[in-house]
């Protein structure tokens, strides 16, 4: 597949582990809109602050956010870039299943001649 060619498997499966959870793609439209703390992030979510800083840290190892410290706080950005590879490869799948599925509508429902 020349979308995937440049991508390893391991780098794939953190990229998808990372969107599979609900709270992991919250934080990461937070911190789209802006640079919010940890502490912050942790501050919306009924969850302690170290399972918070576990989340970011599964999203730092995708590639789907940075952290930069400014004094005592850790910023969290998203990576734009990679959030945009992301988006590329889930429009790959999504083509791959829209030709299958207009292959099978082929064969369950022919056109009349």
């Amino acid at each position: 597949m020349v979308v995937l060619r440049d991508e390893s498997e391991e780098s794939l499966n953190q990229l998808f582990r990372a969107l599979a959870d609900g709270t992991r793609r919250d934080i990461l439209e937070r911190s789209l809109t802006g640079t919010p703390s940890v502490s912050e992030l942790a501050a919306c979510y009924d969850m302690s602050f170290a399972a918070v800083q576990k989340h970011v840290a599964v999203l730092e190892r995708a590639g789907l956010v940075r952290k930069r410290a400014n004094g005592r706080e850790q910023l969290v950005s998203t990576d734009r870039v990679r959030l945009q590879r992301a988006g590329e490869l889930l429009d790959h799948y999504e083509s791959i299943w829209r030709q299958r599925v207009a292959q099978l509508d082929d064969v369950l429902l022919p056109k009349e001649k």
